[in-house]
């Protein structure tokens, strides 16, 4: 699934967010928290990674080949960041896909860095080095450290929304 991404002050969608959602065939939809640490423990989440992306990328040079150009967002975990084989496996997509690295932006979490930090930079520099963006995303869940992120080669900061969901009746919040 798609979340559109708009620009607040015109409503124009200048983005989507890819959004992966499992339709059981007895349990219906099951929702990421349910199969994400699942995929995550086993080493499948590198799979089912590549597999959004790829299908990000068909569906990406779709909507360009009808004039809309959309910068995609994918979210990538942990074991994701410490594959050294994803920033060559994601550019033999877009190559297959005919699209430019800045047609995406991957998303990670300050958790995800910290894990392993030398090697998720690495990683990250690899991505950044290719012309894609780099967000991070939920920030102020994990370590909450500015000083790191001086380091790493990211575009976008997404706070997280337990930091502004009461801003309009908590003055810590504002």
């Amino acid at each position: 699934h798609l979340q559109p991404k708009l620009r607040l002050d015109t409503g124009e969608v200048v983005g989507a967010e890819a959004l992966v959602r499992w339709m059981h065939p007895e349990r219906g939809n099951v929702f990421p928290d349910d199969f994400i640490p699942f995929a995550e423990q086993t080493g499948f989440i590198r799979v089912l990674t590549l597999w959004v992306l790829d299908q990000s990328a068909a569906l990406c040079q779709q909507l360009a080949q009808q004039g809309i150009n959309l910068k995609i967002s994918v979210n990538l975990s942990t074991r994701d960041l410490l594959d050294q084989d994803l920033p060559g496996k994601f550019c033999d997509s877009l190559a297959r896909h005919k699209l430019a690295p800045s047609s995406f932006c991957l998303e990670i979490t300050e958790s995800a860095i910290m894990d392993d930090p030398v090697r998720a930079q690495h990683t990250l520099e690899r991505l950044h080095a290719m012309g894609v963006d780099l967000s991070i995303d939920d920030f102020g869940t994990g370590y909450s450290s500015l000083a790191y992120l001086k380091r790493l080669p990211v575009n976008e900061l997404k706070i997280d929304k337990s930091f502004v969901l009461n801003m309009e009746n908590d003055i810590g919040d504002t």
